[in-house]
């Protein structure tokens, strides 16, 4: 990340002398507008529930001076941080460099443009004292555009049906965690959509909550149809990493035992046919018998590869886990 990101003012990111309650995670790109109203309603709410917090915002290489605003916010309360990439990384980055520098007991995060309610902060702390490790926003009323709102249904859908994990709203920015859970993310790509997914892939208890959704009162969305495709193309990587990625030879070996079984078949039909007339005539369909034993071999070959290299790396890795009287 080093070489993505520039800290233009360091002493933003001094850490200080206690930890904070929470820390507050804010990604923001082009948002110059909204930062000064949002930092004043988190604060007014924080200090009327009586708990302590720092903000960290993300500027996730922003053209319209959101990083000056973020100093100038830092000059006037130093609860306020900032990080700055020197170009676009997307959300996923932003969120993991600001998870790399939390120091609250609690981290809650939400998007910068105003639609996610400070408010929401004592009641989602409570439930996370309650028992939750994760919680995930529900805007059960939303108030964006239907190029927004109809790829976000389709997929809420798509990712609940193949993750196993009925949420309403994968994707909403308002969320509070944890210290433990944001620390057990590994973050890439477009991977925040499913944090969610991630957290109970490791055994973290997440539940939803519905929250307020507000009017966007400054810019104009940055999401669309496009984000769609990326998701679903991000669910089939995060499925296949899940349930393969300490078991290769069951997907690659099945792929593999499909195609040879249907090769053997072709292949031993023209040789019942040779055994019966005597024609052994070279023909296409034979042609694709080989190819299709090849192929088979292939794949079960690439199974056993990675069957290989897990086994000399699964000493390397270790589950998420809780500890007792250690």
């Amino acid at each position: 990340m080093q070489n993505e990101k520039s800290v233009i003012d360091a002493r933003i990111l001094s850490p200080g002398s206690l930890a904070p309650q929470l820390t507050i995670v804010i990604p923001a790109y082009n948002e110059v507008e909204s930062l000064p109203v949002l930092a004043k309603e988190i604060n007014d709410v924080c200090e009327r529930e009586g708990i302590s917090y720092e903000a960290i915002v993300i500027d996730d290489g922003s053209k319209d001076g959101t990083f000056e605003c973020v100093q100038r916010l830092s000059a006037a309360d130093p609860r306020i941080k900032g990080i700055q990439f020197r170009r676009n990384c997307g959300k996923a980055a932003a969120l993991s460099e600001g998870f790399a520098h939390s120091r609250g007991k609690f981290v809650i995060t939400m998007d910068a443009d105003l639609q996610d309610n400070p408010a929401e902060i004592p009641s989602i702390i409570k439930m996370l004292e309650d028992g939750a490790d994760l919680v995930s926003g529900w805007k059960k009323k939303r108030y964006d555009p239907i190029h927004k709102t109809a790829p976000s249904k389709l997929f809420n859908a798509v990712t609940g049906r193949v993750a196993g994990l009925k949420l309403h709203d994968f994707n909403c920015g308002l969320k509070g965690y944890k210290s433990e859970v944001v620390k057990s993310l590994d973050l890439y790509g477009e991977l925040h959509r499913y944090i969610p997914v991630l957290a109970n892939w490791n055994g973290f208890k997440v539940v939803e909550k519905a929250v307020e959704h507000r009017p966007r009162q400054f810019g104009v969305s940055k999401y669309g149809w496009a984000r769609l495709t990326n998701g679903m193309f991000d669910l089939v990587t995060l499925v296949f990493l899940h349930r393969y990625t300490s078991r290769p030879l069951h997907l690659f070996g099945f792929v593999g035992l499909l195609f040879s079984t249907i090769g053997f078949l072709i292949l031993a039909g023209f040789a019942l046919l040779w055994a019966i007339t005597g024609e052994g005539h070279v023909r296409p369909l034979m042609l694709m018998g080989v190819a299709f034993m090849i192929v088979g071999v292939q794949f079960i070959s690439i199974g056993l590869l990675g069957e290989m290299i897990n086994h000399r790396m699964a000493d390397r890795t270790h589950p998420v886990a809780r500890t007792a009287g250690l």
